[in-house]
């Protein structure tokens, strides 16, 4: 798979290499299964069409873009597990677009253009809800009509649980309330992070999100080998704490993945004798 990052300064070098591809659109943090219907509707209507298939994602978030204060966000994942999932997906090209001011400033028919058209998308596939153009003016129902006609357009209708939408919004109130559990329902997998130890605790990599405090039933990743352990969060927020006696096992700075399962406790003050003066209070 090739990755390529688009910006306005690359756009035409791009556009000249371009191929006739089927393209899925969206922002896919955290690729749940909404987003994998999408993309994979998008690989089989390629094969169909007997074209490249391409996916477009957008970097950083349009919300630390508009709001005014720059606001951190709260990513599921970096760009380069996203790419390593889409490689896996089957996806020949993942196109990462810069947003920034100027993006957020094209018509709904110059993004089109451009970005569609100009790419040699001949069919686009997107969910429901998905805008383009300045104020997001444009959606997936005109997206055809703006592209004069020559853009085929599937929309993919709402994947929902339990009656409510899969989106990567809820992925996210579901971890910072600490409720990694009902993760594997929405996302086909167990939520996961990476990180290092660092001779005290885990920290994460950048772009991924800490779950709330608490305990956690939780297997850590290191160089295939998978174990179980359990961990805590403090209220300080301010790394992943073993519970037990694993910490000889970590070499120090070194890459690891932490595979989420459930929450087994709250983190409460009391009088045990723990290193952090921390006790579980179980759910």
């Amino acid at each position: 798979m090739k990755t390529i990052y688009l910006d306005s300064s690359n756009l035409e070098y791009w556009q000249n290499r371009s191929t006739s591809n089927v393209m899925a659109l969206g922002f896919f943090d955290g690729l749940h299964k909404g987003h994998k219907q999408v993309i994979q509707t998008a690989g089989e209507l390629a094969k169909e069409k007997k074209v490249s298939f391409s996916v477009m994602s957008f970097f950083p978030h349009p919300k630390t873009v508009l709001s005014n204060d720059n606001a951190d966000f709260d990513y599921l994942m970096p760009l380069s597990k996203k790419a390593s999932i889409l490689e896996y997906l089957g996806v020949d090209t993942f196109y990462i677009v810069k947003f920034d001011k100027d993006f957020l400033s094209l018509l709904p028919k110059q993004f089109v253009t451009s970005y569609l058209l100009d790419l040699g998308v001949v069919h686009a596939v997107a969910g429901f809800d998905f805008s383009y153009g300045y104020r997001g003016k444009g959606n997936i129902d005109r997206l055809k009509s703006d592209s004069a006609n020559q853009i085929d357009v599937t929309k993919v209708g709402k994947v929902d649980l339990y009656g409510k939408k899969m989106s990567s919004t809820w992925i996210r109130e579901l971890i910072a309330a600490g409720e990694v559990g009902q993760l594997a329902n929405i996302l086909g997998r167990f939520y996961e992070t990476e990180g290092y130890w660092d001779g005290e605790s885990f920290q994460l990599a950048p772009y991924y999100m800490l779950p709330a405090a608490g305990y956690y039933k939780v297997s850590v990743k290191r160089k295939g080998k998978i174990r179980e352990t359990e961990v805590f969060i403090p209220a300080s927020r301010n790394g992943i704490y073993l519970t037990d006696n694993m910490k000889r096992t970590f070499p120090l700075n070194e890459r690891l993945d932490i595979i989420w399962s459930h929450k087994i406790g709250d983190v409460g003050l009391g009088t045990m004798s723990h290193k952090f003066g921390y006790v579980p209070v179980t759910n």
